[in-house]
């Protein structure tokens, strides 16, 4: 399964489930409690708990994305398209872009 069919079967449920219709708000405070599960995970070196979080912050970014009346594809094309061409250099294990390192 592709991430276009993946992505339209995480909308269907979240349809099923009236979801889509749901308060953004309250998606937004599932994301934070999926974000703290991943710091979690990364400060415990516990790969399965970041694989589990990571996978549940685009499954509520997903729903979020829906509740808004936008397509979360656009979304992460913007950002690429944002980033592509960005030059800078990696500062203390950080890329900096160029604009930021004056």
């Amino acid at each position: 399964m592709n991430l276009t069919e993946l992505t339209e079967q995480i909308e269907q449920w979240a349809k099923e489930r009236n979801l889509d219709t749901a308060d953004p708000n309250k998606q937004m405070l599932k994301l934070g409690e999926e974000f703290g599960e991943l710091c979690q995970g990364m400060a415990k070196d516990n790969m399965d708990q970041v694989i589990d979080s990571i996978g549940d912050m685009f499954v509520v970014m997903t729903i979020l994305s829906r509740q808004l009346g936008i397509n979360i594809e656009c979304c992460v094309l913007d950002a690429y398209n944002e980033i592509k061409d960005r030059k800078g250099k990696m500062v203390n294990g950080v890329f900096v872009k160029e604009s930021d390192l004056a």
